[in-house]
């Protein structure tokens, strides 16, 4: 019969190897079953006359700072003009946004459609209506779903619209690269991250199309593709590309189709955003559970080692500091020395990172470690926001530096 101690140490290494899958082991995995496959060779070229229209659909709030950058590079995008069509619809702005839109309104090049809406309603909402305004104009397309805060590159409609030419692409992702990044705050720690899910996100799209969820920032799908997003639900992007993947379609990311966005700073803005998302992950993780069956092959695999295991990181977290506990109170030396490395790891070195950062010292390794349990501590009340309810999606902009 097993021991009570040996059952303890089996759970404490089972929360720590699918930590360090989903983190270290999955990447790596990525790495190497991608290695030599290219992306989709069935592309439309720069040339063609059969270039799709497409409507870019934008929700805003209170941009003024940003709005004109960003529609400035919507308009000077290398694909022909009179196949893009802007779609804009500000959720009751009540700085200077809606008047700086309006003055593109004369631009003749590009359409330009602007519903400045009276009540807030949430991005989903919005980016819904603009849809089914789009699609009774120009039937089916191809949209590009984009924030504000993202710039896009002058060719990054084209690379993502290029690859609409292979029937079986739903969905192409584009690369997401932070501007800003400074010694202070977390923007060191947040760019790694993200620049991590950008290779993953590539990755994923190699093998056989299956891409977990774009960047929210700048994405494309086919208009026959796009599914209304309940209004309830805080994570559309994710919602959105799961069922496309659901019609057996795939999704993928180019790294060509760069869009730039300044990185956050602050760590509590960033912690009140993530909590956001983390409770509409397990929104869309009540919504999408059956895409977890070992029969979907690919999907699953990558569904459970890119987010789902992630999203449970806290738990695995708890579970080891209570076998270490456990381990501490009725183990051996070992296990007491154990349980001391794991609460330097957890407890110790954040607050020390943080007083670190007071005299305005920063130590990368420290910096991430107490990045990485932020994370995990947003998904924990994330979890419990998503328990509780969640009745509305209006959200708050995170501040950036412009």
């Amino acid at each position: 019969m097993i021991s009570f101690l040996l059952l303890i140490q089996i759970l404490l290494f089972l929360s720590v190897l699918l930590l360090m899958h989903s983190y270290v082991f999955y990447p790596l995995i990525l790495k190497f079953l991608s290695k030599n496959k290219k992306l989709n060779a069935i592309c439309f070229n720069k040339n063609d006359g059969d270039l799709p229209h497409v409507s870019i659909l934008m929700a805003v709030y209170n941009e003024e700072k940003i709005i004109k950058q960003k529609l400035d590079s919507l308009f000077i995008q290398n694909y022909p003009s009179s196949h893009l069509h802007l779609y804009i619809g500000s959720d009751n702005s009540n700085d200077n946004t809606n008047n700086i839109i309006n003055d593109y309104r004369n631009n003749k090049e590009i359409s330009l459609s602007f519903v400045p809406f009276s009540n807030r309603q949430g991005k989903p909402s919005i980016i819904n209506q603009l849809y089914n305004k789009c699609t009774k104009q120009h039937g089916q397309h191809i949209i590009i779903i984009t924030d504000a805060s993202a710039i896009l590159n002058t060719n990054t409609v084209f690379e993502m619209v290029k690859h609409f030419k292979n029937d079986k692409i739903g969905l192409v992702d584009s690369r997401l690269i932070h501007t800003g990044i400074e010694e202070v705050g977390i923007s060191k720690s947040e760019d790694q991250y993200i620049s991590n899910e950008g290779l993953m996100k590539y990755r994923e799209g190699l093998l056989n199309g299956t891409m977990i969820g774009p960047f929210g920032a700048c994405y494309s799908l086919r208009s026959n593709l796009y599914s209304i997003v309940p209004n309830n639900y805080l994570v559309d992007d994710f919602y959105i590309s799961m069922k496309v993947l659901e019609e057996k379609k795939q999704c993928i990311s180019d790294n060509q189709a760069k869009v730039y966005e300044s990185v956050s700073h602050d760590i509590k803005e960033e912690f009140r955003r993530k909590k956001r998302i983390s409770a509409g992950n397990f929104q869309n993780l009540s919504t999408f559970a059956h895409l977890l069956s070992w029969s979907k092959g690919q999907i699953a695999f990558n569904f459970w080692s890119h987010k789902v295991l992630r999203w449970l990181g806290p738990f695995f977290i708890l579970k080891i500091i209570f076998c270490t506990v456990i381990l501490a109170i009725y183990g051996n030396l070992y296990h007491r020395l154990l349980f001391i490395s794991v609460g330097m790891i957890i407890f110790a070195i954040p607050v020390i990172d943080l007083l670190l950062q007071s005299v305005n010292i920063h130590i990368k390794i420290f910096r991430s470690i107490r990045y990485f349990f932020m994370m995990n501590l947003a998904l924990l009340i994330g979890f419990f926001n998503y328990l509780k309810g969640i009745k509305s999606n209006v959200w708050q902009p995170t501040e950036r530096p412009h």
